[in-house]
C-alpha cells in the first residue's frame, strides 16, 4: 500500500532524522541519550512534514536507537524553531481508496507509537512550531519539554480532519478531557488558535518549558533529573469520573453546533466520538478508532475543499498576483491617517505596531482628534498587559502616535491613508486639498468600500499616485486586503502599497477599480436577497437564518449591526446607483437608519440575544412568503451570477480570487472549499450561469 502511494507522490520534501548521542554524565547522570534531530534540510520558511518517507526514516532510526543497548533514552526535536507541522497533506489527493487512506493513517500510529513503547523512556523536546502530527510525534514519549517561544496546535478539525495519529486517545489522558475539547475542538474552530509554550505547560501539554536561548542544554538536563530520579512527573489519572467528559463532549458538541449554524458537520462530530472513547479504550483500541475516522473523513469532497481553500491561503499569503517588481517600492518612513473616527484609529494602531514609525492623525476638531489617539495608545496598553508586547516597546509605539487638526503635518508622511465618510465629494476634496501638501514620492490611499478610486482621483494632477487599500472590520484580525488599481496608478504606487501591506501582514489581492471591488459587491447582493425576501413577507428569522447551514459567522442581521445599518444602506445605495437595479435597497432597512437604530439584535439582563423591538416595530411586510431553502438558493444563484460578471469585468483574473477574497474577508468557511467550489459542487453555478466556475469538481482539486 505505501509503496504504491510513495512512488505516486515523488514530490514530497522528505524530512531526514538526524542521530546525535549525548553523553548525559556532563548532566550528572552517566548514561547516553540519544538526541534525534527531523529536518528537512530547508529554512524556516519550509517546516518538516511526515510524508510517508519521512516515516519509514524516522521508523527506521527508532528502531537503531531502540536496539542500541549503550543508549539509555531518547529524545526528538527539530531543526531551529520547529519541530514540525504535520503531515505531508500534499499526498492527499493521491489517496484513491480507503485501504489506501487506512494505510497511511496506521503507519504513522505504528512509527510514532514506538516512541512510547521502546522499552526506554523518551522525551520529546519542542524546540518551536508543532502542529498535527508535529505535536503527537511528542505526545507519543514519556516526557515532554517545550520552549517558551514554541507554538503548537491539533488543527486538524479547522481542515476537516481528526488527530489520527494518536492525539485524539493520548491528550484527554493526558491532560484531561474538558482541555483536550479546548484544544482539537475549540482552539481549532476559532480559527485554529495556538498554544505558547507557557499555554502548553499550564495545561499539561508539557512538563517543563524553558528559554529558547538554551532551551536544548535545559531540556538535556530535564531528561538527566528524570532519569537519575531527582525529577519525577506526577501524571493524573483522568478517566475515573465520566461526568468530567460527559461535560467536556457536550461542550464541544455546542461549540461546533454554534460554529456551523446547527448543522452536523464530520470532523468535529468524529473528533468529540474519540475524545469520549478515549476514557474507556485501550491503546490499541483508540488508536483504531482513530484509523477508521481518518480514512472516512480522507475519502470526503469536504476534505478536498478544506484543502483546496487551506493551500490556496497559504499560496497566496506568499505572493501578490499582479504585483508590480518589488523593487519599484518606495521606502515608508511615517504614516498619516485622516481621520480618527474607530476605523481609522485601528488604522493608526496596526500602522504603528507593524511599521513602527511616526503614525500621525487628523479630524476637523481637536476633540476627535484627541479621542483617536487616546484609543490608539489604549490598545497599546492592552497589548502590554497580554503579555503581546514589552513595556519598552510600548512606550516606543506611544511615542510614535500623534495628532493634529491641521494636514499640514502630513507634509514629510511616504504614505496617507484616508478613513473618512463614504461620499465621493468629500474624498475629492480632500485629495484636492492633501495634493498641495504631501510630497511628490508619497502614495495617497483610500480605504473605500464602494466608491470608484478614479472617481475620486482623475482631476488631480497627478492621480498615477492613488491607490484603493481597503481593510476589513475588525482591522488587527481580518487578513484580507484589497488593493485597488485605477487606469492611471503607477506601478511604483502598487509596489509600495504591496510592500506596506507585507509589512502589516496581510493577504493581498489586486483587483480592478469597481465598485466595492470583490467582498463588498458580493456580500451586497447575496445581503440584498435575504432583505428582499424578507420585505416581500418572509418571516424575519426565516429569512435572516437561511444561510445557516452554510456556516457563516454570522446572520446578514447580525452582520448589519456590527458594521452599523447606516454603512450597510449606504454602501447598497452606492452599488444600486453603479451597478443597477439588481443591488437593491431595502425600505425597511431605510426606515430603520432613518430612525437612528444602531442594530437589530439587544443582549437581554441574562445575556440572551433577543429582537431589538424598536427595529422590528418599524419593519412592513408583503404577503409572499418564501421558505429558509428558496431564500438560500436565490441569495446563492444571485452570488453565482455576479461572480461570472466580475470574471466577465476583469475585477480579478481568476476564480481563485474570488474564493480566497470570501474567505479571509467574508469568513467564508473553508471546509466549503471557498465559495466558487461550493456554488460548483452544488449545482449553482450551471443553474445560474451556465457553467463551472473551476473546471474540475472539488474532489479533483488540488489538494
Amino acid at each position: 500500500m505505501s509503496t504504491s502511494v510513495e512512488k505516486a507522490n515523488p514530490t514530497e520534501v522528505v524530512t531526514k532524522c538526524l542521530r546525535r548521542d549525548i553523553d548525559l554524565s556532563l548532566f550528572g547522570y552517566e548514561g547516553k541519550l540519544a538526541l534525534l534531530t527531523l529536518d528537512n534540510g530547508l529554512d524556516y520558511n519550509r517546516p518538516n512534514t511526515f510524508g510517508l518517507q519521512s516515516l519509514n526514516l524516522l521508523s527506521n532510526v527508532l528502531d537503531e536507537v531502540g536496539n542500541d543497548a549503550s543508549v539509555d533514552a531518547v529524545a526528538i526535536t527539530g531543526k531551529p524553531y520547529i519541530l514540525a507541522a504535520g503531515a505531508d497533506l500534499s499526498g492527499i489527493s493521491l489517496v484513491r481508496n480507503r485501504e489506501q487512506a487506512i494505510g497511511v493513517s496506521k503507519l504513522g500510529h505504528d512509527v510514532f507509537r514506538k516512541l512510547g513503547e521502546l522499552g526506554k523512556p523518551t522525551f520529546g523536546f519542542i524546540n518551536g512550531l508543532a502542529l498535527g502530527g508535529g505535536l503527537e510525534v511528542a505526545l507519543h514519549c514519556d516526557f515532554r519539554t517545550i520552549a517558551t517561544s514554541a507554538t503548537v496546535a491539533l488543527p486538524e478539525v479547522f481542515l476537516g480532519l481528526i488527530p489520527g495519529w494518536g492525539g485524539a486517545y493520548l491528550l484527554p489522558r493526558l491532560i484531561g478531557p474538558e482541555a483536550a475539547v479546548q484544544v482539537i475542538i475549540t482552539n481549532a474552530l476559532n480559527s485554529n488558535k495556538m498554544l505558547s509554550g507557557a499555554d502548553a505547560l499550564n495545561l499539561g501539554v508539557a512538563d517543563a518549558a524553558f528559554s529558547p536561548a538554551d532551551f536544548l542544554e535545559n531540556s538535556a538536563l530535564f531528561a538527566a533529573q528524570i532519569l537519575s530520579g531527582k525529577k519525577t512527573i506526577n501524571r493524573e489519572d483522568h478517566t475515573s469520573n465520566p461526568a468530567v467528559w460527559d461535560r467536556a463532549i457536550a461542550a464541544g458538541t455546542a461549540a461546533a453546533s454554534k460554529k456551523y449554524g446547527g448543522t452536523k458537520i464530520a470532523s468535529p462530530t468524529r473528533a468529540l466520538e474519540l475524545i469520549a472513547g478515549a476514557r474507556t479504550s485501550t491503546r490499541d483500541e483508540g488508536f483504531s478508532a482513530e484509523d477508521q475516522a481518518l480514512a472516512d473523513l480522507v475519502m470526503t469532497d469536504e476534505l478536498r475543499a478544506s484543502l483546496y481553500a487551506f493551500n490556496l491561503i497559504q499560496k497566496k499569503s506568499k505572493k501578490v498576483e499582479g504585483s508590480p517588481k518589488p523593487s519599484l517600492a518606495r521606502k515608508v518612513t511615517s504614516v498619516g491617517v485622516v481621520g480618527a473616527g474607530l476605523m481609522a484609529s485601528q488604522l493608526a494602531l496596526l500602522f504603528v505596531r507593524r511599521l513602527k514609525v511616526p503614525v500621525v492623525m487628523t479630524d476637523i476638531d481637536q476633540l476627535r482628534v484627541d479621542t483617536g489617539v487616546a484609543y490608539v495608545r489604549a490598545e497599546i496598553v492592552k497589548l502590554v498587559d497580554k503579555g503581546r508586547i514589552t513595556q519598552d516597546l510600548a512606550n516606543r509605539l506611544t511615542d510614535l502616535v500623534s495628532g493634529s487638526i491641521d494636514p499640514q503635518v502630513f507634509a514629510d508622511c511616504d504614505f496617507v491613508i484616508e478613513a473618512v465618510f463614504e461620499e465621493m465629494g468629500v474624498k475629492q476634496k480632500l485629495f484636492t486639498q492633501l495634493e498641495t501638501i504631501i510630497s511628490p514620492e508619497c502614495v495617497l490611499a483610500t480605504n473605500t468600500s464602494s466608491l470608484l478610486v478614479e472617481d475620486m482621483s482623475k482631476h488631480l494632477s497627478h492621480p498615477e499616485r492613488v491607490v484603493g487599500f481597503h481593510f476589513f472590520n475588525p482591522v488587527a484580525l481580518m487578513p484580507l486586503l484589497e488593493v485597488a488599481r485605477t487606469q492611471f496608478t503607477n506601478d511604483e504606487s502598487v509596489a509600495t502599497a504591496v510592500a506596506v501591506g507585507k509589512e502589516l501582514k496581510k493577504t493581498m489581492i489586486i483587483v480592478k477599480d469597481a465598485p466595492g471591488f470583490v467582498v463588498n459587491r458580493l456580500l451586497s447582493i447575496f445581503w440584498g436577497e435575504i432583505t428582499d425576501a424578507a420585505d416581500e413577507g418572509t418571516p424575519f428569522d426565516i429569512a435572516d437564518n437561511a444561510l445557516a447551514p452554510l456556516g457563516l459567522p454570522m446572520t446578514p442581521f447580525a452582520l448589519f449591526g456590527l458594521v452599523g445599518p447606516g454603512v450597510a444602506l449606504h454602501v447598497s445605495q452606492i452599488l444600486h446607483k453603479t451597478l443597477g437595479d439588481r443591488f437593491s435597497v431595502s425600505p425597511n432597512m431605510k426606515s430603520i437608519v432613518d430612525a437612528g437604530i444602531k442594530t437589530f439584535y439587544l443582549r437581554d439582563d441574562s445575556g440572551k440575544i433577543i429582537p431589538n423591538p424598536a427595529a422590528f416595530s418599524l419593519i412592513k411586510q408583503g404577503d409572499k412568503a418564501s421558505s429558509a431553502e428558496q431564500v438560500r438558493e436565490r441569495a446563492l444563484v444571485a452570488l453565482a451570477k455576479e461572480a461570472r460578471l466580475m470574471l466577465d469585468e476583469g475585477v480579478v483574473s481568476t476564480p481563485d480570487e474570488i474564493d480566497l477574497c470570501m474567505m479571509l474577508g467574508a469568513g467564508w468557511p473553508l471546509r466549503l472549499g471557498g465559495i466558487l467550489p461550493y456554488l460548483d459542487s452544488s449545482g449553482i453555478s450551471e443553474k445560474a450561469t451556465g457553467q463551472r466556475f473551476h473546471s474540475k469538481g472539488i474532489a479533483s482539486l488540488p489538494a
